[in-house]
């Protein structure tokens, strides 16, 4: 096995994790429609939909520690003999099995994704369900955001946002893409990212602060929707 066929490899799983990334967004979007309908009285449908989630949520940090770690590993092949490439399968392999019998399903909560299902689904049964949003209430205190305080447009790119991230530490929204890039921007030459929000007083935006946000996302959606229609 040459170099360049695990890296062929890597991007494979890479463009994977993409595919993993839409497939959790489209089961986020189901289990919002049967949140906000009569189905939602029926939590075994939202059940099914977070069990999917959580399933692929340890398949893409799966990918995560595998990619980590062939790169690790092709790093330390390389600076060796080229007959060392003959090992670097069951190097791989047994780094993995042992990182992999070393995670937990608690980590799987504070996945993205996750955290961004969850998120939605509250939201939406608050919509479909006025009398129970007093009581959810404190429980979304922390990463409540009202429609009043969203802009749709991204701070970065002046459009409107297509996956929209929402910053924890500050509740500021930015288009995914432009705010990663952003941030890798920064750090490669090692500044720390500013919240592009004019005012923001947030001097250290990180990947780790940023979650999906599926309901400013559906919003979105709906308003280009109805646009379409006049």
């Amino acid at each position: 096995m040459s170099l360049a066929a695990v890296h062929a490899t890597l991007s494979g799983l890479k463009e994977c994790q993409t595919d993993i990334g839409t497939g959790m967004d489209i089961v986020t979007d189901v289990a919002m429609d049967l949140a906000e309908t009569q189905e939602g009285a029926d939590n075994s449908g939202i059940s099914k939909m977070e069990a999917m989630i959580l399933e692929c949520a340890k398949l893409d940090r799966e990918i995560n520690h595998f990619v980590d770690i062939v790169q690790q590993v092709t790093a330390e092949v390389g600076a060796q003999p080229p007959e060392a490439m003959f090992s670097l399968t069951a190097r791989v392999k047994e780094q993995f099995t042992e990182k992999i019998a070393r995670l937990s399903d608690g980590e799987l909560q504070r996945h993205q994704k996750v955290l961004a299902f969850k998120e939605s689904i509250r939201n939406s049964l608050s919509q479909a369900n006025p009398e129970s949003a007093e009581n959810m209430e404190d429980e979304d205190e922390d990463i409540a955001v009202t429609q009043s305080q969203v802009n749709f447009t991204c701070p970065l790119t002046q459009v409107d946002m297509v996956n929209p991230m929402k910053n924890k530490k500050c509740n500021h929204h930015y288009d995914e893409g432009a705010i990663l890039d952003l941030i890798k921007k920064k750090h490669s030459q090692k500044k720390k990212c500013r919240c592009p929000v004019v005012g923001c007083e947030n001097t250290d935006v990180s990947q780790s602060d940023l979650v999906p946000d599926q309901m400013l996302r559906r919003m979105i959606q709906n308003q280009k929707r109805q646009g379409n229609r006049t």
